[in-house]
């Protein structure tokens, strides 16, 4: 069977930490798939604002997630607390991609990575735009 392969970057450029909370786990003990994907969504808001961003207007635009890719490389339970690594790249005329990473904090131990391709939307129209160029600008300079 063929499995996604995810290249990540030799840096990010952010992290924040999330512990893992009863409501993270699925019927087996651990953290469930789709609550991965909360977790990078609660990341991804912490991103935007630790650039001094509103996650609903950055530079102007939403930055609405249009796919998603992730790998689960090893379990997590409550308790635990993870780190979440994000890095922004394959910028294009109308979004970019955010790639991340989750680990356990305390062992380092990967749980999964992955990347969300986010498309630029004009807040007042609503229509796809174009990636800001000062948006663009910053995140290239970190």
């Amino acid at each position: 069977m063929a499995r996604i392969q995810l290249e990540l970057p030799e840096r990010f450029l952010f992290s924040t930490e999330i512990p893992v909370l009863a409501l993270h786990l699925n019927f087996t003990g651990h953290l469930d798939n789709a609550m991965v994907l909360a977790m990078v969504s609660e990341a991804r808001i912490r991103f935007w604002q630790s650039l001094g961003q509103d996650p609903v207007d950055v530079h102007g635009v939403t930055l609405m997630a249009v796919d998603a890719a992730v790998q689960y490389r090893s379990q997590a339970h409550h308790g635990e607390v993870m780190v979440v690594e994000k890095a922004a790249r394959d910028f294009h005329p109308r979004g970019l991609d955010l790639v991340w990473r989750l680990s356990e904090r305390q062992s380092g131990r990967e749980v999964a990575r992955g990347k969300t391709g986010l498309l630029c939307v004009d807040l007042a129209s609503g229509q796809v735009s174009t990636l800001p160029e000062p948006l663009r600008d910053q995140l290239l300079a970190l």
